[in-house]
């Protein structure tokens, strides 16, 4: 069965319906380990919780972010994974870390690509009177937020709306796409090669699968 390592940095929501998803069978493979830049992250909580092995790698102990990468792949390797999946991993990779696991390093992230690469992308969204936001899954590549986009989610935007109700929708919609597209990686339906991200033999539009 294909193994998973998920890195997480907060609360984990998105690490648990890859967990619920691995043991609905809805996912052909199994977490092997969770690691963390963050000892107080509730992600590690919930690895715990469902007997995988949970890791915190303190990045105060290394002298810059690169050598913190090398000892982080170096941990994760012991786990031979098949897929490395970013899960709100607030820390930026350096080049090493991404080519090392090029092709099979993925990430979601809370907007409609390329829209709002970065940080706070739900208020800058409702800041811009945008009528829709969402999510992006999307393979990793040494530009930030910039690797090939394979699926996305819209949640509209109504007047009035707070940051958290925006939140809450497109966290609903990470639950269902993240856990789907990770599906799709590890049944050898999706690859990335070149710039590209490749469905089924067939290279996917800028803006993912089932784009408009």
């Amino acid at each position: 069965m294909k193994k998973i390592v998920v890195l997480v940095s907060g609360n984990g929501s998105n690490l648990q319906s890859i967990i619920d998803a691995c043991q609905q069978n809805r996912i052909n493979g199994y977490i092997a380990a969770v690691f963390s830049n963050n000892a107080d992250a509730y992600g590690l909580q919930r690895a715990e919780q469902a007997d995988i092995p949970a890791h915190f790698i303190n990045p105060k102990t290394y002298a810059d972010r690169t050598s913190y990468d090398i000892a982080l792949l170096s941990a994760i390797d012991q786990y031979a994974p098949d897929l490395v999946v970013l899960a709100g991993y607030m820390k930026i990779l350096s080049p090493e870390f991404v080519q090392h696991y090029y092709g099979r390093l993925l990430n979601i992230h809370p907007s409609l690509l390329p829209k709002y690469p970065g940080l706070h992308t739900h208020r800058k969204a409702i800041e811009n009177g945008d009528k829709e936001h969402g999510t992006s899954v999307h393979f990793v590549t040494e530009k930030l937020d910039g690797g090939p986009i394979i699926l996305q989610a819209k949640v509209p935007i109504f007047a009035g709306d707070k940051e958290t109700e925006v939140i809450g929708r497109v966290q609903t919609q990470e639950h269902y796409i993240y856990p789907l597209v990770i599906g799709w990686f590890l049944e050898q339906r999706l690859v990335m090669e070149g710039n590209n991200a490749i469905m089924d033999g067939k290279i996917l539009p800028p803006q993912g699968y089932a784009s408009e």
